[in-house]
């Protein structure tokens, strides 16, 4: 038996002596009053007379992290939600049995405490407890390095245990939670409301990805987990519902890397009467008041380099972008067949009849992409891989549209909606057959999203910007596994 076997075991052991005793070691009637910090906020700052002449009790409970035993008394440090704080156990004040109970609990377990606030002779604020209880016991013990673990994987899988243990994970989380929050608040405060639309699809669109397939016996139907909630948010600024957002899961059954999980979060939303422009100024405000609250300023360093957010943030248009940062030579711009050349040049696959714009878009992920360190717009992306988007009106060959780089990744796209039904239709089948020749390709016109069209959509512009990739940015995380609870991982063997 190992020797983690053998710790469970010995709890275990404990568990049923208690229950002998008549302790029930998983009670659900203790009330707390305060948390770590209600204590810390409030007494931190009181010298000792002050803590002495107050005569109030407290009732706080958490986990205990570490135990220090000095025979007829102990030190603890407790863990609850907003932080952690010392108690100290004396037998002459819990009483004999009291303390004799106390001698059998182990990191891990829970406990609730009452008493009042002192400062011990190393100026730390502590709780003297005058009552305890046992709420919870652990019959796991906390891994005692997990602070030093190398297996990542580990720290993914057991998210709990990550949790616990380090308090600065804990803050990517709650620094996600703040994020959301601010772009409801953003949003709602500029009379947008917020929607949900299906995560099963009959039809997969809204972006060119690998939908996850599944099956709904009662109507013995396929259908297809969502990988963009576009089509059925367009469908609703149909319906009159001219300022919408919505924060939810998309999934794309593709590849998995720093900067992808099979389920993440994405943020849309469309304004009707608007245009790209109007994305642009709002994707920097919208950001830029993200920025300030969580880091105090519109600077911060992410991964040893520092970005800095001070609006305006550049704009460059794409065939610009190919020229300053590819040096490609401007006859590629024109010509499909260099572009390709060059293209097969790098490595990278070209699917037969893959169009001179997807071309292009390839040449730019290679080439540019990872380039775009400080916030950028590129925008007027080639129309052929924009099937959403409108046209130019002085070029038709490029869309109004933009995608936002920061840190060499795409953090936003968004474009003026091509709301003409009669090319839509038309792009939708060019798009079809571009993908025709793919094994993997879903191949079904979405008719009841035309239909929707045909009765007209208000001039109207729509982003959608990946939660997940900016809460990297916020927290300095390296990968999209650190920011997002559970990732998917490999089933354990």
């Amino acid at each position: 038996m190992d020797e983690t076997s053998e710790l469970i075991q010995q709890r275990i052991r404990k568990l049923e002596d208690l229950r002998k005793n008549g302790i029930d070691p998983y009670p659900n009637d203790f009330r707390v009053t305060h948390t770590s910090r209600d204590l810390h906020e409030t007494f931190d700052s009181l010298s000792d007379e002050e803590l002495k002449s107050g005569g109030e009790t407290f009732c706080l409970a958490g986990r205990i992290m570490a135990i220090r035993d000095f025979g007829k008394a102990s030190f603890i440090q407790i863990q609850d939600r907003k932080g952690r704080i010392q108690a100290y156990l004396q037998r002459d004040i819990v009483g004999e049995s009291a303390f004799q109970l106390f001698k059998t609990f182990d990191i891990g377990d829970f406990i609730g405490l009452e008493g009042k606030i002192f400062r011990t002779k190393t100026r730390e604020l502590t709780l003297q407890v005058q009552r305890f209880r046992l709420l919870v016991k652990s019959l796991r013990p906390l891994p005692e390095k997990w602070h030093g673990l190398t297996d990542i994987e580990a720290r993914y899988r057991q998210r709990y245990l990550d949790l616990i243990a380090n308090p600065k994970v804990k803050e990517i989380f709650l620094t996600r939670i703040k994020a959301i929050q601010k772009i409801r608040d953003f949003f709602t405060q500029r009379d947008f409301i917020e929607v949900e639309t299906p995560m099963l699809h009959p039809i997969p669109g809204g972006a060119t990805a690998k939908p996850f397939k599944t099956h709904h016996n009662a109507l013995d139907m396929e259908l297809y987990m969502r990988v963009a909630p576009e089509l059925f948010l367009k469908r609703l600024v149909i319906g009159g519902l001219e300022r919408i957002f919505e924060i939810n899961r998309c999934f794309r059954n593709e590849g998995i890397s720093t900067q992808h999980n099979p389920e993440f979060t994405m943020l849309e939303f469309y304004q009707s009467y608007a245009t790209y422009e109007d994305m642009i100024k709002m994707t920097e405000e919208l950001l830029c008041s993200m920025i300030k609250e969580i880091h105090g300023g519109l600077r911060f360093t992410y991964q040893g380099k520092e970005l800095d957010f001070t609006p305006p943030w550049r704009r460059i248009r794409f065939n610009d972008s190919l020229l300053e940062y590819g040096k490609v030579d401007p006859a590629i711009l024109k010509d499909p067949s260099k572009a390709i050349e060059v293209a097969k040049k790098l490595g990278l696959e070209m699917q037969k009849g893959t169009s001179h714009g997807r071309a292009l878009a390839d040449l730019f992920k290679e080439m540019v992409e990872p380039q775009l360190l400080q916030p950028a717009f590129v925008i007027q992306y080639p129309t052929e891989v924009s099937p959403l988007s409108r046209r130019n009106g002085n070029d038709p060959e490029v869309a109004d549209r933009f995608e936002l780089f920061i840190a060499g990744r795409e953090i936003a796209n968004g474009f003026s909606e091509l709301n003409d039904p009669v090319d839509q239709r038309e792009r939708f089948v060019q798009q079809m057959k571009e993908r025709g020749d793919e094994a993997d390709a879903v191949l079904t016109l979405d008719e009841d999203f035309l239909r929707a069209l045909e009765f007209g959509m208000p001039p109207t512009a729509g982003e959608g910007i990946g939660i997940d990739r900016w809460v990297m940015l916020l927290t300095d995380a390296p990968s999209i596994r650190d920011v997002i609870f559970f990732p998917l991982l490999r089933m354990e063997k």
